[in-house]
């Protein structure tokens, strides 16, 4: 019985203690500001694991070498992803160096095909990856998917030239070279999205 008193106690400090930090406003919420490196790193394990797991069960399409699926997907990353994600011959964005945690340099990370599609359908909460099922169907994400996998190792120029030769895309705007690498390999002005 007196094993069960403590235990309750502790427990009770405990959940009184994390509501009077939580309301006290004292913890630094800044992206400026990193996580102390035991946080981050089980928050990336939770992260990681939990895009496996989620994953696991979706069917990769056989057409994700269709060069129309790719081209679609050339043309839904330029407009929607190179802000964070980055380009063939872009070192940076205005965007990207405010972003914490960083998001990955897709023009130099192979991905697994059916994490990328979960993660572009879902997004992931607290970063800035949106979801972008809630305006998207799947064809369209798996057409991006089907483009990343293509994306790693492309240069510069054969991204230009993809990103150039995509179909016109009702829910994109006007594909033009603001958002394409310049000569320091930065982007000033990204694709707009019609939602935008």
């Amino acid at each position: 019985m007196n094993t069960a008193k403590i235990v309750l106690a502790t427990l009770l400090a405990l959940a009184l203690g994390a509501g009077a930090f939580v309301w006290s406003g004292i913890y630094n919420p800044g992206a400026d500001n990193p996580h102390w490196k035991l946080t981050y790193a089980v928050m990336e394990t939770t992260r990681e694991r939990a895009i496996e797991q989620h994953a696991s069960t979706l069917s990769v399409p056989a057409n994700l070498n269709d060069p129309q699926l790719i081209l679609k997907g050339a043309g839904q990353y330029a407009a929607m992803c190179t802000s964070c994600h980055l380009a063939p011959g872009m070192q940076d964005s205005e965007l990207r160096p405010g972003l914490y945690p960083q998001p990955p340099d897709l023009s130099k990370v192979s991905v697994d095909p059916r994490e990328a599609f979960w993660v572009i359908k879902h997004g992931l909460k607290m970063s800035a990856m949106p979801a972008w099922g809630m305006s998207h169907d799947d064809a369209t994400i798996w057409s991006m998917v089907a483009f990343l996998q293509k994306l790693p190792g492309m240069t510069a120029e054969q991204y230009k030239e993809i990103v150039a030769k995509a179909p016109p895309d009702e829910d994109m705007g006007p594909m033009d070279d603001n958002s394409l690498p310049t000569s320091d390999g930065h982007t000033h002005s990204g694709h707009m999205h019609a939602d935008d």
